[in-house]
């Protein structure tokens, strides 16, 4: 079994249902589909542990505390991204606690995807960012 299809497992098994998983070259993140079940994984350039345990670990978050048509119950007037974002920190502070053992793999795993510049913020001024995206990396990247 190669290293990405353990992590579709992990996801399973943390999940405690049978999800459906997919890997996917072209995706630059993981989501989840809370309607249809699937679990979307991206291949990227490392086979980094920490890096897969927490992108699975996060979108678990949303396949057990995620209501299935959340997005049907965003008040009006409410950008879809701050919605996005609190959910986000919601769920990464619940699987937390639910398995904390992944507490390093989220720490290790967002110190590396930083040091990657996944987030492309390398050399720009975070206090120019807007208001939902310095609370995301607040919450990210302390």
């Amino acid at each position: 079994m190669s290293f990405i299809e353990t992590r579709g497992m992990l996801s399973r098994l943390l999940a405690t249902e049978n999800l459906i998983i997919e890997h996917d070259a072209s995706a630059s993140t993981a989501s989840f589909d809370t309607e249809n079940r699937v679990l979307k994984l991206p291949i990227l350039k490392t086979e980094d542990e920490n890096v897969y345990n927490m992108f699975c670990a996060h979108e678990v978050g949303h396949a057990l505390q995620t209501p299935q048509y959340w997005r049907n119950d965003i008040p009006n007037g409410v950008p879809f991204d701050f919605i996005n974002v609190v959910e986000d920190v919601r769920i990464e502070k619940y699987i937390q606690q639910k398995f904390p053992g992944l507490r390093r793999d989220f720490s290790t795993g967002y110190d590396k995807l930083n040091r990657e510049n996944f987030f492309q913020i390398r050399g720009k001024d975070i206090s120019k960012f807007s208001l939902i995206d310095r609370i995301n990396l607040h919450f990210k990247l302390g």
